[in-house]
């Protein structure tokens, strides 16, 4: 399993060895000592979700007040997707940008986000089946959205997509917008919680 930082500082997208025979294939599709190894704290995984989406189907770009907020770990089980980290910390070197990772049944990738990233994905086929480990439990007062399709932001969506957007996504905050209200988590409370993590989980 190899682990490396994408664009945006604490990100990671992680490629998994996979081993295949005549029956299928084996693969360590998730390693919490490799991923504390880079990322200098032990992730406390409590939940895990499941999403089903259509072709065209876009979700996010949703995050969680810090702290705790909510550390993901994405993977594509069936299907493909294009992941979408988006760095809304305001004060980061990085702030407003993207980096994207494709996530299918081919490489079998995941990716890492930290607490207080911005997470979406758009779905390129139908019954696209993603499966999130998470280390928070949702909470419906502390979960915010930015509209996917911001031009401040600028999600690069693939060609020929139709963007299939939930009520909530579509009357999402603008980046603008988030920043006025101050929903937003800055670099110094994402930084400062990651020291707690560190020294409270030790890798």
């Amino acid at each position: 399993m190899q682990l490396a930082e994408l664009e945006i500082p604490g990100a990671f997208v992680v490629t998994p060895r996979q081993f295949p025979d005549g029956r299928g294939l084996f693969h360590e599709s998730f390693r919490g000592d490799r991923l504390a190894q880079a990322i200098g704290h032990r992730p406390d995984i409590i939940q895990t979700n499941v999403s089903v989406s259509a072709s065209g189907t876009v979700r996010g770009i949703h995050f969680a007040d810090v702290p705790p907020s909510q550390a993901k770990f994405i993977t594509c089980v069936s299907g493909s997707l294009i992941d979408y980290i988006v760095d809304i910390r305001v004060g980061s070197p990085t702030f407003g940008q993207w980096a994207s990772v494709l996530l299918d049944t081919v490489d079998r990738r995941a990716v890492y986000l930290p607490e207080g990233m911005g997470h979406a994905f758009c779905a390129l086929e139908d019954d696209t089946t993603a499966l999130y480990l998470v280390t928070a439990t949702y909470n419906p007062t502390r979960e915010h959205g930015i509209h996917p399709l911001d031009p401040d932001i600028g999600l690069t969506l693939p060609d020929g997509i139709e963007p299939l957007l939930s009520p909530k996504d579509q009357a999402a905050l603008s980046l603008a917008q988030a920043i006025e209200t101050g929903l937003l988590p800055t670099w110094e409370q994402t930084q400062a919680y990651a020291a707690h993590l560190a020294s409270t989980r030790p890798a």
